[in-house]
C-alpha cells in the first residue's frame, strides 16, 4: 500500500491529466459527493485534493458551475538581454551572470495577454485611472486580491481591510504611521529583511533583535524580551534570508504572544506563492483569530516588479484609524497600472500565471540544487533550499569578500548577505547569497561551473 496520502495522489493524477491534456480546459469535473462515491472514498479527501488544485491555479471555483479546468496559458517570447562582453580584470558591474536577489523570470511572462489589458484598462471610468485614482487603492483590485487571498493562503478578509501601495518598504512606512510606531520597540528576526528594518528605523522605531531557530523565530527569545514591544516583523512562510519556515506550532504561539501582549505581528509573505517541498503551510494571517497580525503582501515576485504593487491587510480593529491616514497621502501607484491588474485577475490570468512559475521555478531550483551539488560538493553546505527565490551558500573555509572577488574575475556577479544581519560582523563570513530567478537552465550551469573554477580551481 502507498503511503502517499489519497487526497496527494488523487491531487497528482489530476494535475498530470491537465498538464498532459488528458484533461482539457474548460472541462468541469465531478462534483465532491459523485467522485467521492465513484472512487470509495471520503469526500474530504476529494475536498483536499481539489483545494490544492484550486489553489495552485489548475481549477476554478465557481457557484452553480462547480470545478472547472483553466487553461495552461502558453508563454510570450521575450528575447534575451544582450550579454555584456566580460574580461578576466572585470569587477561585477560588467559581469555576464548575475545572481542579484529580486531577479525574475521574464521571457515566460504573458506580454501579449498584458498588453490588452492595459489597452482594456482605458475603458474604466477616466476619473478612476487617469486622475490620481483611490487614496487606499482600485476597489476591483482589493476585491481581486481579497479573494485570491483566500484561495490560495486561506486569508479571509474584505477589500475594506487592503490597502494598496507602491512597495512592501511603503507599506511598512504606513503601517509604522497607521499605529503610531514611531519611537516604539520593534521586535525583528535576526538576520532580517534589511529593506524592512531600515524603513523602522528611520521611522524612529528601536529595533530589537531576536534570534532564529531550525524551524524559525526563537519564540522564548521574543518573550523574554518582551517588554514595552508593541509589534514583531516575520517571513514566516521563507525566512528572509535563512529561508527556513515557521513551523505551525510557533505560529500558534507567536499568536498567543500577541493576544497577551496587545501587540501586533507584521507578516511578510514576500514569495509565499513558491514554496517546493511539501503541502502549503497556513499563513499567520489565517490562523489569526484575535486580529492581531497585519498581512503584506506584493506582485514583484509573482508578477512584476515594473509593476511596484503592493498590499497591506489590515485588521478590523484598525480600519477606523485608515480613513484619516489616508487623507494626507495620494495614492502612490499608478490607477492605470492597479486597473490592468485587476482585469488580468479577474480574467482568471494572474492564476494561471503562478501556477506556470511555480513549475518553472521548481525546476529551475531543483536544477541549481543539482548544479551545485555536482559542481562543488561537500565544499559547500545549501542553506534554505525549499521554497523562494534565493538560496545561501556555505562555502566552508573560505571568506566571502574574497569569494565574491574571485567570481567577478570569472565575470559572475554574487553577493554577501552581511547586510541582513543587524550586526553585519556577526553574519558567517563564507556565506554567499545567490538569486536565481533571472537565470535561465543555461546560464545557470554556465555561471556554476564558473564559481566552481572561481573558488576551488
Amino acid at each position: 500500500m502507498s503511503k502517499v496520502p489519497l487526497y496527494s495522489q488523487l491531487y497528482a493524477y489530476v494535475k498530470e491529466q491537465i498538464e498532459s491534456g488528458g484533461i482539457t480546459p474548460g472541462t468541469r469535473l465531478p462534483s465532491i459527493r459523485y467522485l467521492s462515491g465513484d472512487l470509495r472514498i471520503s469526500k474530504n479527501t476529494v475536498e483536499a485534493a481539489y483545494q490544492q488544485l484550486v489553489a495552485e491555479g489548475y481549477l476554478e471555483s465557481k457557484k452553480r458551475n462547480g470545478l472547472t479546468v483553466l487553461a495552461l496559458e502558453e508563454a510570450d517570447t521575450i528575447p534575451d538581454p544582450p550579454q555584456p562582453v566580460s574580461r578576466p580584470d572585470v569587477r561585477a558591474d560588467c559581469c555576464r551572470y548575475d545572481f542579484r536577489y529580486g531577479d525574475i523570470e521574464l521571457k515566460h511572462f504573458p506580454v501579449r495577454t498584458w498588453k490588452r489589458c492595459l489597452s482594456d484598462s482605458f475603458d474604466a471610468d477616466p476619473y478612476g485611472v487617469l486622475g490620481y485614482g483611490d487614496a487606499q487603492g482600485n476597489p476591483e483590485l482589493r476585491a481581486q486580491i481579497a479573494s485570491y487571498l483566500y484561495k490560495t493562503r486561506g486569508v479571509s478578509c474584505t477589500p475594506e481591510q487592503i490597502m494598496i501601495g507602491s512597495g512592501t518598504q511603503y507599506s511598512i512606512h504606513m503601517v509604522i504611521r497607521l499605529l503610531s510606531l514611531e519611537g516604539q520597540r520593534i521586535a525583528m528576526e535576526d538576520p532580517g529583511y534589511n529593506g524592512a528594518r531600515t524603513v523602522f528605523q528611520s521611522g524612529g522605531c528601536q529595533i530589537v533583535p531576536v534570534a532564529l531557530d531550525q524551524d524559525g523565530l526563537h519564540v522564548d527569545e521574543l518573550y523574554a524580551k518582551a517588554a514595552g514591544v508593541s509589534a514583531v516583523y516575520v517571513t514566516p512562510s521563507h525566512q528572509f534570508p535563512l529561508g527556513m519556515i515557521l513551523s505551525v506550532q510557533k505560529r500558534m504561539r507567536l499568536l498567543q504572544w500577541a493576544a497577551q501582549h496587545d501587540a501586533i505581528i507584521i507578516e511578510d509573505d514576500y514569495d509565499g506563492e513558491f514554496r517546493y517541498v511539501g503541502q502549503p503551510i497556513p499563513s499567520l494571517k489565517a490562523l489569526d483569530m484575535s486580529e492581531r497580525v497585519v498581512y503584506l503582501g506584493t506582485f514583484s515576485k509573482s508578477f512584476l516588479p515594473a509593476a511596484r504593487l503592493s498590499y497591506a491587510v489590515l485588521p478590523k480593529t484598525l480600519l477606523s484609524r485608515l480613513e484619516p491616514l489616508l487623507s494626507v497621502y495620494n495614492q502612490p501607484a499608478s490607477p492605470i497600472i492597479q486597473q490592468a491588474v485587476s482585469l488580468f485577475m479577474s480574467r482568471g490570468h494572474f492564476s494561471g500565471h503562478v501556477r506556470k512559475m511555480r513549475r518553472l521555478y521548481q525546476a529551475k531550483h531543483k536544477a541549481l540544487i543539482a548544479l551545485i551539488q555536482q559542481e562543488m560538493g561537500e565544499r559547500v553546505t545549501i542553506i534554505g533550499h525549499k521554497s523562494g527565490l534565493h538560496i545561501l551558500l556555505d562555502v566552508i573555509g573560505k571568506d566571502s569578500e574574497v569569494l565574491l572577488e574571485q567570481a567577478a574575475r570569472k565575470g559572475v556577479r554574487v553577493y554577501s548577505p552581511r547586510i541582513h544581519w543587524l550586526e553585519p560582523d556577526e553574519c558567517p563570513r563564507s556565506y554567499v547569497l545567490l538569486g536565481f530567478g533571472g537565470l535561465s537552465d543555461a546560464e545557470l550551469a554556465g555561471s556554476i561551473r564558473l564559481l566552481r573554477e572561481a573558488w576551488f580551481g
